[in-house]
């Protein structure tokens, strides 16, 4: 209060003893006489004033003439893979199979359960957008029904060697082209079942002189467009602007994730120097020969919790990945939080399987800017899936 306000309250006071009005049934009223000089006025606190400071707005991002950031990975790369289908290679996961060769510069690596039988032996899908920059990738092994599912989701040209019969129904459908099986044959010591490799050029067997077309002839003489078509669904997934780490009360610790593929030991490891999650496979880390033995890491990871039927006694099955899902994990950065899922069967296959927040309703799932590791664990094994 001001100094002027005490001084009229006394003033006040003074007249009011003077004036006899002490009863405080009686109603206490300033004087209107201008000849005592007296002048009332309501005195207020005067409010707090909050200066409001404006963030400064983000200046757009300037992507450099040329390049574009990639609907895979939300990497900077050339705009003329821009309109570019990528290709989904199946990659044998057994470990006579191993060291593998080009799966490092794969933009998303799915790993799914290739049988029942065999411990449920898991076996790899890797999406390229940038195929003709690798040199060698593989081995080459069989498709199964579920792939069929997920590469229309890229608009992908699926290359692998064979498969069951079941997979007959699925390459006949119209949104599916794929090479199978006649890629490079390597002498590499191993049976021929872990030989088949793709190139992007021709090869030619040094030891057995038997030559081989590359996969830019392969699709050429397929037919299929190099470019995105009418059956392309459009972006897979959607990207922070900027590294976000998963801030969520609901958030868990996730530094290590132990999946239950008994035969292959499938571990993802948090790299806290990278903050990426580097892949264990057979207890030992999972290396790329074709890039110098470097270690296979993930700045995503997505669980997929699904049901599955299965088809027969030979451990062939299919993923029920038509509908929804209210199991799975996404992880970045050293953290997960539960996630949903759903994929529309409406109009074919080749939709989308959307990922969603499980607590944050409608809230989809955001992806830091890297690569990303995609794996469907079966219902009947959920519990066992060991997350830390």
């Amino acid at each position: 209060m001001s100094k002027k306000f005490y001084l009229l309250a006394a003033m006040g006071l003074s007249l009011c003893l003077l004036a006899g009005c002490g009863n405080k049934d009686e109603e206490t009223t300033a004087p209107a006489s201008e000849d005592e000089g007296i002048t009332w006025e309501t005195v207020e606190e005067t409010p707090e004033v909050t200066e409001t400071v404006e963030e400064p707005e983000e200046e757009p991002e300037v992507v450099p003439e040329g390049m574009y950031r990639s609907e895979l990975t939300n990497e900077i790369i050339s705009k003329d893979l821009e309109t570019q289908r990528p290709i989904a290679v199946m990659v044998d996961n057994e470990i006579t199979a191993l060291n593998h060769f080009g799966v490092n510069s794969a933009d998303i690596v799915y790993e799914i359960m290739n049988s029942t039988l065999n411990d449920r032996v898991t076996r790899l899908m890797c999406i390229f957008k940038d195929y003709a920059s690798v040199e060698k990738i593989g081995s080459i092994r069989s498709t199964r029904p579920t792939n069929f599912f997920l590469m229309g989701e890229y608009n992908a040209i699926l290359c692998h060697d064979g498969g069951p019969f079941y997979i007959n129904d699925y390459i006949a459908m119209d949104y599916v082209d794929n090479l199978n099986g006649g890629f490079a044959r390597f002498s590499n010591g191993k049976k021929t079942e872990f030989t088949e490799y793709i190139t992007y050029e021709g090869y030619t067997n040094p030891t057995t002189g038997n030559s081989y077309a590359g996969l830019k002839d392969r699709i050429a003489q397929a037919g299929y467009d190099t470019q995105y078509n009418s059956f392309y669904p459009g972006q897979h997934f959607e990207f922070n602007a900027k590294e976000t780490d998963l801030t969520q009360d609901y958030a868990i610790p996730a530094t290590t994730v132990q999946l239950p593929f008994k035969h292959n030991s499938s571990k993802l490891v948090y790299n806290e120097s990278t903050k990426t999650y580097d892949y264990y496979v057979y207890n030992q880390a999972h290396v790329d020969e074709g890039d110098g033995n470097k270690i296979t890491s993930f700045k995503n990871v997505i669980i997929q919790g699904c049901s599955f039927s299965q088809l027969d006694e030979n451990g062939y099955l299919i993923y029920n990945v038509v509908g929804a899902g209210d199991k799975g994990y996404y992880l970045t950065n050293g953290k997960a939080i539960p996630i949903n899922w759903y994929k529309d069967g409406s109009n074919g296959i080749q939709y989308n399987i959307t990922y969603f927040d499980n607590i944050v309703e409608g809230g989809h799932i955001k992806l830091n800017t890297g690569k990303t590791y995609i794996t469907i664990v079966p219902d009947d094994s959920w519990g066992d899936l060991v997350i830390k």
